[in-house]
């Protein structure tokens, strides 16, 4: 593979690669269906995510500060699954495996900014729970539009910024043996292990990232609700328990599919040797079935959206 790339010269101190070489699947039989599978994957996702766009915009009653949150949720499902889905399809269905040293740098930083921003718009929806059930009567004045909108500007400028250090530290960078990266996409982890100066910074910066986007957040939001269950379990009645936990169903959904999987490959990862191809499939799915699910789980557990639904279809059906 090495021979395939005119920049390696043997007498080089620092190599930059022309382009990588995305292995994706090795040896696995049949594994076009599973590329296949992910097209689907990814029409439902941008049919189901445009019209919850589509349903919050239409509906006054869904310009909340909750549906600000949710809105940008569905844009960044959105362009988390553009940003891995298309580019693997021309990959590995039109075998197209080479992408060029710049085009997989950029790769490589919108999918480190929209996952990160999956997780930061999770922790918002949790802090969003926390408010109206621990301080109901001050929500309204806590909780409003602007401080969403400002919240959340905030985080996509956190999210901008700690994406691009990964990139700047991967292009100091020097490439001289392999250029194969075994993953489906430009993948941040088994790109920077392929260097042959020190990588040592990459890792860190990996590793921190890891920490303050994956599990920072998944610890604040599992503070966040052991507060709600103490409010909840000085509630006298059962009935208003279970009515303010229902609203906290669709949350709890999202937040188990999305960190689940990730959090298994980790774990995977550390106590013993994962496959190759178990990463890639489990990654993949961790990346794509989300933005997949979470307009499903809000249509069908958040009752303002069914609502908004059923008023939609009864509007159609009356003109």
């Amino acid at each position: 593979m090495n021979s395939l790339n005119p920049t390696l010269a043997p007498n080089a101190t620092f190599v930059r690669p022309q382009f990588f070489y995305i292995s994706g699947l090795s040896n696995l039989p049949n594994a076009k269906y599973y590329y296949v599978f992910l097209c689907f994957v990814y029409v439902v996702t941008i049919l189901g995510n445009s019209f919850i766009l589509f349903i919050i915009y239409m509906e006054r009653s869904l310009h909340t500060p909750k549906y600000v949150v949710v809105c940008n949720l569905a844009i960044v499902d959105v362009c988390s699954s553009t940003t891995i889905i298309p580019k693997l399809i021309d990959t590995f269905l039109f075998d197209s495996h080479f992408i060029k040293y710049e085009a997989c740098l950029a790769n490589m930083y919108f999918v480190l900014l929209f996952s990160t921003m999956q997780s930061l718009i999770l922790v918002v929806l949790a802090y969003d729970r926390f408010v109206a059930i621990c301080f109901p009567l001050r929500y309204h004045n806590i909780i409003t539009n602007t401080s969403m909108i400002v919240i959340i500007a905030v985080m996509w400028a956190i999210a901008a910024l700690m994406a691009i250090i990964p990139i700047f530290l991967f292009t100091r960078l020097s490439f001289c043996r392999s250029i194969v990266i075994n993953s489906y996409f430009c993948d941040y982890g088994p790109a920077f292990h392929l260097a042959c100066n020190d990588n040592s910074p990459n890792f860190i910066m990996g590793t921190l990232g890891t920490t303050i986007f994956f599990v920072a957040p998944v610890t604040v939001i599992g503070l966040s609700y052991a507060c709600i269950i103490f409010v909840l379990l000085k509630i006298a009645t059962q009935e208003r328990c279970l009515k303010a936990m229902k609203t906290c169903t669709s949350h709890l959904i999202m937040v188990a599919i999305f960190y689940l999987p990730i959090c298994a490959t980790y774990i995977a990862a550390l106590s013993s040797t994962i496959h190759p191809n178990a990463r890639i499939i489990n990654t993949s799915l961790a990346c794509v079935i989300p933005p997949m699910l979470n307009p499903i789980i809000y249509s069908l557990k958040t009752e303002e959206i069914m609502l908004a639904i059923k008023k939609k279809n009864y509007i159609k059906g009356t003109n």
